[in-house]
Parts: C-alpha cells; structure tokens; sequence
C-alpha cells in the first residue's frame, strides 16, 4: 500500500500566476511533491494540496 504525506497551502489572490507556478515546479522538482488538488474560492484565493510518496524501509531478514 502506498503512503503519502500531504502540504496544504494558501495562496494570496494577489500572488501572479506565473509565481505560483514557479513555486510548484521547484517544490515539484527539487522537493518531489506532486499537484493532488486545485482549488480557487470565490474571493480568488488559491488553495492547493501537494503530495509525496512516504518511502518506508523494512528491515531485510
């Protein structure tokens, strides 16, 4: 089964879109988060939910 630990962000309507998208990538590339949800209210925030695999190491007999 796999496992995933989460990031939860709240991103300022006042944040341009091309700076938030550099902010994913990197965090995407150099973090390895993945996009699971995009969410934009009716106020324009952005809330968006990264994820990663949890990678767990079991003992070897």
């Amino acid at each position: 089964m796999v496992e995933y630990e989460f990031w939860n962000l709240a991103i300022d309507r006042s944040q341009s879109r091309s700076a938030v998208c550099r902010m994913l990538t990197q965090a995407a590339e150099y973090q390895g988060w993945e996009l699971d949800r995009v969410r934009k209210d009716t106020s324009g925030q952005r809330s968006v939910r990264l994820r990663r695999k949890i990678i767990r190491m079991r003992p070897t007999v």
